[in-house]
Parts: structure tokens; C-alpha cells; sequence
């Protein structure tokens, strides 16, 4: 069995719950110790300092070489995979074949090719790249197929060793930053492998590489190609030298040594703690956290057979956006898209994550008793700790007296959350939602007390109000108490916000939606797609797509698909 070593893990020190790494790697101490010294060299900078620095480069390069089983002139370092797949895109000539569902850095590469002239795109159907897709779709024009080695939404793992047969004697381009040091793959197959360094290599921006067979070397013109990737860079002589013979053709300009000196120390721990060990790993974590969320009465969406480090999942109908802000307050980092929660946990992923993301999704679903008293409530169950509360919101109203009123929200039941309310000063009952103040907090994870604040109620007469967050024993907040006064004038004390009252969530999905309209400043029936991406980014940030069917209300008002409103999404959230 493969284990991993102990050497390994203490390199490590994410934070406990961070399940994000198909978003960002958090680097090791290595790296980061790689990353002072060079600079500290740089500081001190004498006559070889430079030379020792652009050694560093070579350190790097034979790193991905032994990694990939070949030699380092088939190696070139990038500064991140689009960089490689530009290269890839404009240095190919003919028909390309890729997938329209990839992530964009391997989608804008092509287009834009195309848009130049260099390439013409086939634009694959959506779904899993797997080989009779691919033998369905080629034409005998087609020279080149695009994938990506792990989705980035599914984890889906192509079968590279198959799509390699399928495809034949045509260039195969790779992009394996979901997969490359974390999934074992016949890496030699492709023609063009490109992979960054920030993610599961865990080496920081600005680190990548570009892997060329002889086969791409030969074929592609490397139409990118700077003085760094000709002949003889370092002579002089007032003449354009032709590109080198090597990988090395597609290098533009020297690469910071430090950033190459920190990715060279990020691919010898994977090298020491072996691929095997590390995939193992991951895989036990993601193991562990699927049965935490099938035990939840979640739905996994993502690939379940051919998959990499990627776990992606629904909740019922509980709203991603709810989950994912209950997962923030509880300090998970997780990606959250408007269709699914991801997860994509490390090697380094503490044994606890899947404990806690049991408490989290545990207290979504969790029933609670029925509530006693005589304060007006919605059907069904609250938590106990709120339960207990209900009986006290008609109380407190009538000791504060007429002007006043007392609310009792629970977080579980967004953006639905009022359980309990008394004294009548904003026109609200049981059932209705959160004000967009709330909701905005809830959204962005700030669970901190709001006390003594200047509002103005539905009617404009101005409220002073304070908001006090309700947690269960574990610290996590699951409902607040709100208190809002009627004022005869300003409270110079008071800070003041501006809040709406909404008696419906319709209500509160309208006025959200105008008031982003409004920060735009163009009518609807005028927005460009820049206008309307900027709605979607303002409404993200409010916490809209916390209310459920957000997405399809939106759409109709900005007349678009729902698939537009998750693209402008997916962009605002990269």
C-alpha cells in the first residue's frame, strides 16, 4: 500500500478545513523558504548572482522532466497553463476539436487562434470528453484535440491512454492542472502537456511548464517565440536567429528565478513523497467525504467512476449558496457555484474535515420539535436553541412597549427565516424574509453583532435597530435576534445603514435586482454583457443567490438564459 510520508505532511499548514484545491494550493514551507532565500540572494546581488538565479530554471525543468519521463529539451517552463495553451492554440495550424464545457483557459486559447486566423474550432458537445465522443466528432480535417485531463466542474478523469488511440496520429494537447502530480496518468501520450503550478502542485502563482513531444515539435511553428526561444539567445549580432530545435522554441522572455526556484521545491516533494502515495491520500479524504454527504442526504454530481480529487455535490433543496455560506461561517473553504457545491481535498487535508463538514450539512438538514406559544411562527421545526427563544419574542415586544418590535430569525430557513415576530413596526409576519442587510452579512460570512444602528422602516420613519447573532455550542451562528425602535430624530450615536424591510421574498428579490440596475445605471433593454455580468456580480455580493430559484427569477428580468446568469457567475467567482 501506498502510504504517505510524514516528511510530506509537515511541509503543510492549511488551515483545517480548507477542501479548495482545485481553486488554489496552498504552497509548502519549501516553497516559501525557496522563495526567501532567492530573494535574499537577490538583495545581496554580487557579479554571479544573476547566473546562479537562471539556474534555477534548469532545477525546474528537470524536476517536470523525471516527473514526466522525458529530458529537459522537451521541457519549457510557463508562467501559468493559458500562457502554454496560447502557445499551443497559435502555434498549431488546421481544425481543433475541444470541448465548449472546459474551463475557459482552454477554450479562449482557441477561439482566439481562430479569430488570428492560425486555427479553425470543432467545438465538442458538452459532456465527458471520453473517447467515443471524441471518435464521434472527428472529421478527417481536424489536426488537433484539446482536453483537460480532470474536469473542473465533474473531476472527471479522461482516459488519456484511449483518447490517445482514438485520436491517432493527430496532436493531442493536454491540460493537466487537475490532475498532474496528484493523479497517475500515462502523461506521455499527450503531445502537449501544460499544467500551472498553483493549484495541486501547490507552488504558487506564476509557476508552470509546457511538455513537447517530438511529434509537437515538429509540426508546430512556434509562432510565439521570443529572443529567450531562438538559437544562440546570448549572441548578440543585430540578427533575428531562428527558433530553437528544442521546447525551448516557446519561451518569450527569462522567467523570474525565484518563481522557478519555488516550483522546482513544489515538484521535489511531490517526487519524494511519490504520486501514488499522494493520490492514495486524496482519494481516502474524498472517500470520507462522500460518505458524509450521501449520510446527509446529499446527491454527489460529479464523477464517481473515472475521477480525480474533485467532489462535487448537491443538498436537496437546500440552495448551493445557503450551503456554501453555512460551510464559511464554519470554516470550510469549499468552491460554490449556483449548481453545486465542490470539494477537493489534499493529501495534506486534516482527518477532521469530514467531521466537520458532518456538523455543517447535519445542521441543514436537521428537524427540529415544534414550538409552543402564542407569537405567530412558520410550520415545521427550528432549532432548539431558537426553539426556546420563541416564547420570549411576545414578551420582550410587550415590555419594550408600542414603537417596538422583536424578531427571531434562523439562519437554516433562508432567505424564509422570520420563525417569530411581535410588535408590528415593519409590517412583516412569520414566514417572510430577511432584510437585504442580513442577507448581504450572511453572504459574505460576517456573523458580528450590529448593535445601535439608524434605519428607516416601509414607511420611512427612522428605526433604530440592533442585530444580535444566536450560536449553537460549537460557536457557529444559526439565527439572530433583532430589535428594531421606533425614533423621533437621528441618533447622533447610531451608525446608519440602509435596509428594506420586504414582506415577501418576491418583495426582496425585486428591490435587490432594481437596486443593482440602479448601481449600473443603464436600462435593461440598453445592457451589454459587460452591464449585465456587472448586475450579477453586485447581486452575488447581496447574497441573491441564497434565495431559491434566484437564478431563473434573474434570468427573465435580464432576459437571458439561466446559463448565461451561471457563465457571468462562474467569471465573477474565478
Amino acid at each position: 500500500m501506498n502510504r504517505i510520508s510524514a516528511r510530506y505532511l509537515v511541509q503543510f499548514d492549511e488551515t483545517p478545513g480548507y477542501l479548495d484545491f482545485a481553486r488554489f494550493g496552498p504552497p509548502s514551507h519549501a516553497v516559501l523558504d525557496t522563495t526567501a532565500t532567492l530573494l535574499d540572494r537577490s538583495v545581496k546581488a554580487g557579479q554571479s548572482t544573476v547566473d546562479d538565479l537562471m539556474l534555477q530554471e534548469v532545477r525546474a525543468k528537470a524536476a517536470v522532466a523525471r516527473l514526466c519521463g522525458t529530458d529537459t529539451d522537451h521541457v519549457v517552463l510557463v508562467p501559468n497553463t493559458s500562457t502554454g495553451l496560447f502557445q499551443a492554440a497559435f502555434n498549431a495550424t488546421g481544425e481543433v476539436l475541444v470541448s465548449a464545457s472546459e474551463f475557459p483557459a482552454n477554450t479562449y486559447p482557441w477561439a482566439r487562434a481562430e479569430q488570428g486566423g492560425r486555427a479553425k474550432v470543432r467545438w465538442l458537445p458538452a459532456g465527458h470528453v471520453t473517447p467515443e465522443a471524441v471518435a464521434a466528432a472527428l472529421t478527417p480535417e481536424i489536426t488537433v484535440v484539446s482536453v483537460s485531463a480532470v474536469d473542473f466542474r465533474t473531476g472527471y478523469r479522461a482516459d488519456l491512454g484511449a483518447l490517445r488511440e482514438v485520436v491517432g496520429d493527430r496532436l493531442l494537447v493536454v491540460d493537466g492542472i487537475q490532475g498532474f502530480g496528484v493523479v497517475e496518468a500515462p502523461w506521455e501520450v499527450a503531445d502537449v502537456l501544460v499544467a500551472g503550478g498553483q493549484k495541486w502542485l501547490r507552488a504558487g502563482w506564476g509557476t508552470g511548464f509546457a511538455v513537447l513531444s517530438d511529434r509537437a515539435r515538429e509540426r508546430m511553428e512556434p509562432l510565439l517565440s521570443g529572443w529567450t526561444g531562438a538559437r544562440d539567445p546570448g549572441l548578440f549580432d543585430d540578427e533575428i536567429h531562428p527558433a530553437a530545435d528544442t521546447a525551448a522554441s516557446w519561451s518569450i522572455s527569462n522567467l523570474s528565478p525565484v518563481t522557478s526556484g519555488a516550483f522546482a521545491a513544489a515538484l521535489e516533494l511531490v517526487e519524494e513523497a511519490g504520486v501514488a502515495a499522494i493520490e492514495a491520500r486524496i482519494a481516502e479524504r474524498v472517500g470520507e467525504l462522500e460518505e458524509v454527504i450521501r449520510s446527509c442526504g446529499g446527491e454527489i454530481v460529479s464523477a464517481t467512476d473515472r475521477r480525480g480529487g474533485i467532489l462535487a455535490f448537491t443538498l436537496g433543496d437546500v440552495p448551493s449558496e445557503r450551503v456554501g455560506a453555512a460551510l464559511t461561517a464554519d470554516g470550510i473553504t469549499a468552491t460554490v457555484r449556483p449548481e453545486h457545491v465542490r470539494l477537493s481535498p489534499h493529501a495534506s487535508t486534516h482527518a477532521g474535515a469530514a467531521e466537520a463538514l458532518r456538523l455543517t450539512l447535519s445542521r441543514l438538514r436537521r428537524p427540529a420539535v415544534p414550538a409552543h406559544g402564542t407569537t405567530a411562527r412558520v410550520a415545521g421545526k427550528v432549532d432548539d436553541v431558537l426553539a426556546a427563544l420563541v416564547p420570549a419574542v411576545d414578551g420582550l415586544a410587550a415590555m419594550l412597549g408600542p414603537g417596538n418590535e422583536v424578531v427571531l430569525h434562523d439562519l437554516s430557513r433562508l432567505p424564509d427565516s422570520i420563525v417569530a415576530i411581535a410588535g408590528g413596526l415593519t409590517g412583516r409576519d412569520a414566514g417572510g424574509p430577511m432584510t437585504d442587510l442580513l442577507l448581504g452579512l450572511v453572504r459574505r460570512g460576517t456573523t458580528q453583532d450590529l448593535i445601535n444602528y439608524e434605519t428607516h422602516g416601509p414607511d420611512g420613519r427612522p428605526i433604530r435597530s440592533s442585530t444580535m447573532f444566536l450560536r449553537d455550542a460549537d460557536g457557529t451562528a444559526i439565527g439572530c435576534l433583532c430589535v428594531n425602535s421606533e425614533t423621533t430624530g437621528a441618533d447622533d450615536t447610531a451608525a446608519v445603514r440602509r435596509e428594506s424591510f420586504p414582506p415577501d421574498v418576491d418583495s426582496l428579490q425585486r428591490f435587490l435586482i432594481e437596486r443593482a440596475v440602479e448601481k449600473v445605471a443603464i436600462p435593461v433593454e440598453l445592457m451589454k454583457k459587460p452591464h449585465k455580468a456587472a448586475v450579477v456580480r453586485e447581486l452575488d455580493e447581496a447574497g441573491f443567490f441564497l434565495i431559491k430559484d434566484s437564478v431563473d427569477f434573474l434570468a427573465a428580468e435580464l432576459e437571458v438564459t439561466r446559463y448565461t446568469i451561471y457563465n457571468y457567475l462562474n467569471e465573477t467567482r474565478k
